[in-house]
């Protein structure tokens, strides 16, 4: 996380000491940095500019409204799987000409919402989806412009709960039924038939995978020419990873570049990528006070008041997300350290560690690289208000969404 560093003991995010906002707002809390925002964003746009991609933040990632109309500034668009999604999106000042509807279950309101705002892409993923789509546009008295997203049965090495390229995935169709659909395109007079995506899973780190999904999409895309076929987009979805240690290598996007500008070329296609993760996923961090300490044999228990319902991805994924104190001493615990949240489930930890500095009750930690799937996945279970979510701006914050108030759940 580049804009998170120590400053004489001091854990700092930006130019602000994440221990002043602590001492002033209700934990737990998301906190933002509209530095690392823009950084990665801007990243990610000059790593792919020879290709020029309409780049589409995947608003599943991280919806929240004022960091979408953050990277509406700096020339994203958006991907979303949702009615609600999509609304944020345009609230956010998105053109709808830069908007892609993805998802295997978009219900008829979803479809005539999207289609009346004639939005940039609807990636279909099944024979009856398009099907609905087409009989929703003749009522519209529209022509939509459809993708359809493939399912290419190729592994993303990455964990299986986030894997969506095989074939025993719920998403996409095969090669052999996207060909037939083409081939008898004359059945969907109301679409435009303008591009294929893919999109084989997340948090990938490897590039080969992705070789591997390119090399299958020039295969298809040659053998759809053929039939008279000329797509206007390919989507290559998201996916590209983020290090969640030091000991992790950066995914390699100049590498990856490199391949998609020769697939363009070879192609002559327009790119289109959904990145969230590499956008906003070191963006963002929990902030959590210890409530207590707890000694058990052989180890000893830091209970947060952070939960699994404020960040699932370690109980749903085993992911591992560091914790760092705000403020740095030299003292030890001798014993194994588990830092556990309050809920009522033993899956509710966070991260284990030999050794780790002493903390007292009432300290507070920082829990790193939670801006992607943090607050998107949080839930009220328990029956637990939602955090606040505060954006960083070098020396300055600002609450970007207030903290649920508990009565909005007792009634």
């Amino acid at each position: 996380m580049n804009f998170l560093k120590f400053k004489n003991k001091k854990l700092f995010f930006e130019n602000t000491a994440i221990s002043k906002v602590a001492t002033r707002i209700k934990t737990p809390f998301y906190l933002y940095s509209l530095g690392q925002l823009r950084f990665n964003f801007n990243n990610f746009k000059k790593s792919f500019k020879k290709i020029n991609p309409i780049i589409c933040f995947s608003v599943k990632s991280n919806s929240n409204l004022k960091l979408i109309s953050e990277l509406k500034k700096l020339g994203s668009g958006a991907d979303v799987v949702s009615i609600g999604e999509l609304k944020i999106a345009l609230k956010a000042g998105i053109s709808p000409k830069k908007i892609v509807f993805s998802g295997v279950g978009k219900t008829e309101e979803e479809l005539d919402f999207a289609i009346k705002k004639e939005i940039l892409l609807i990636n279909a993923e099944s024979e009856a989806e398009i099907r609905a789509i087409n009989k929703i546009a003749k009522k519209n008295n529209k022509i939509v412009s459809v993708g359809i997203r493939i399912n290419p049965n190729i592994s993303a090495k990455t964990n299986k709960k986030i894997s969506t390229g095989k074939k025993d995935n719920k998403f996409g169709i095969s090669m052999n039924a996207c060909f037939e659909i083409f081939d008898n395109q004359y059945h969907y007079e109301y679409l435009k038939f303008e591009a294929i995506s893919v999109h084989i899973g997340s948090q990938i780190m490897d590039i080969n995978p992705f070789k591997k999904v390119l090399n299958a999409l020039s295969n298809f895309n040659k053998k759809i020419n053929l039939i008279g076929i000329n797509l206007k987009y390919i989507d290559l979805g998201g996916g590209t990873g983020i290090p969640y240690s030091n000991s992790e290598k950066k995914f390699n996007l100049k590498q990856y570049a490199n391949l998609v500008l020769k697939f363009k070329k070879t192609n002559n296609v327009e790119i289109i990528f959904e990145p969230g993760r590499s956008v906003c996923g070191n963006t963002g961090v929990l902030i959590s006070k210890v409530i207590y300490l707890k000694d058990a044999p052989g180890k000893k228990f830091i209970i947060i008041d952070a939960a699994m319902n404020d960040l699932i991805r370690p109980a749903l994924y085993g992911a591992k997300h560091q914790i760092y104190p705000l403020l740095k001493n030299s003292s030890t615990i001798k014993k194994n350290t588990e830092f556990v949240g309050p809920v009522c489930e033993s899956s509710d930890t966070f991260i284990s560690y030999n050794k780790y500095q002493k903390l007292n009750e009432g300290d507070y930690v920082c829990i790193d690289n939670i801006g992607a799937y943090g607050r998107s996945l949080a839930s009220n279970y328990n029956t637990r208000p939602y955090c606040a979510e505060i954006l960083i701006n070098k020396n300055k914050y600002k609450v970007i969404k207030q903290r649920q108030k508990l009565e909005s759940l007792i009634n």
